[in-house]
């Protein structure tokens, strides 16, 4: 069975995107896709959805 994790950050920049791809990597989780959320009249993302998965054979608690 596929478990997933979604970490949600509203500091959308490269620094943070990396420790939260790091950090969860080195957890087990697998990195799956990025969803941003932006604000209206600005390219720039206000937020950040950042979604793993793992099966539930290798999970442990987190």
């Amino acid at each position: 069975m596929v478990r997933y994790k979604v970490v949600e950050t509203s500091t959308v920049t490269d620094e943070s995107l990396e420790g939260i791809l790091n950090e969860w990597s080195d957890k087990g989780w697998q990195f799956d896709t990025i969803h941003f959320a932006l604000r209206e009249g600005s390219r720039r993302p206000a937020m950040a959805f950042v979604f793993f998965t793992r099966n539930n054979a290798e999970s442990q608690p987190s």
